[in-house]
């Protein structure tokens, strides 16, 4: 009889994994799950942490604008300017490296066309011309092939910015400002004999009362005397 309850024991013959032991003591392996807590709620706001970080990234990672605003800085009042890269993206392209390279510092408006000093021109044309400094001519960027206005569907009107050039696909540095609408300068027009016209690719937005300044300013010729200086074109900060 002694040895006969000692088997009957705990612990008397038996490992501890050995499920005959009192469930009290040892439950059974799956009932563990009452002891941790239930994972959906965590898994749910996992997935909603992951997607509001998802949106915020795609909230800050906006395309670049189409439009870019310039201000040219001239020695009688600023020129703001806003450049088409959607429809003008290759001329918008140059005209920035030269700015954003500091080409324009110590530039000058150099040309005023009227109506009244281009008496050789059967087309009559209204603009102000732009260019750098004449010591910086050399340091000019290849010439670039022409937008036409045809292409870009952009026109010469009042406050139209365009490239300046002469024969096709000639376009480097220098630039111009219509006054009043000029569709001679478009694709198709008379002014350039070649017809191909020129290349917009902005607008003035503020200032066109320095822009007709310039034109009405003393000249020989269409030579502005003296020209009338740009002190820098910069992105506003």
């Amino acid at each position: 009889p002694g040895s006969r309850r000692r088997a009957m024991e705990p612990g008397a013959g038996r490992s501890a994994c050995d499920p005959g032991w009192p469930a009290a003591i040892f439950p059974p392996r799956h009932s563990r799950s009452h002891h941790h807590p239930d994972m959906k709620p965590l898994r749910r706001l996992l997935v909603a942490c992951a997607v509001l970080l998802s949106s915020s990234a795609i909230a800050t990672a906006q395309p670049r604008p189409s439009t870019i605003r310039l201000v040219v800085q001239t020695s009688m009042g600023d020129i703001t300017l806003a450049i088409d890269s959607a429809h003008a993206p290759r001329t918008a392209a140059n005209f920035l490296a030269y700015v954003d390279r500091g080409h324009y510092r110590d530039a000058r408006f150099h040309r005023t066309v009227t109506l009244h000093n281009q008496d050789s021109s059967p087309v009559k044309i209204e603009v102000i011309q732009g260019s750098v400094s004449p010591e910086r001519d050399k340091d000019d960027f290849p010439p670039i092939a022409i937008e036409r206005t045809d292409v870009t569907g952009l026109r010469h009107r009042d406050g139209t910015l365009s490239m300046a050039r002469g024969g096709p696909n000639s376009a480097t540095s220098s630039f111009f400002i219509c006054i009043g609408n000029q569709p001679e300068l478009d694709f198709g027009g008379k002014r350039n004999a070649d017809g191909q016209g020129f290349a917009a690719f902005g607008v003035v937005t503020a200032g066109m009362d320095i822009v007709r300044a310039i034109q009405a300013s003393p000249a020989s010729g269409q030579a502005l005397t003296p020209p009338v200086r740009i002190l820098d074109i910069v992105r506003p900060r």
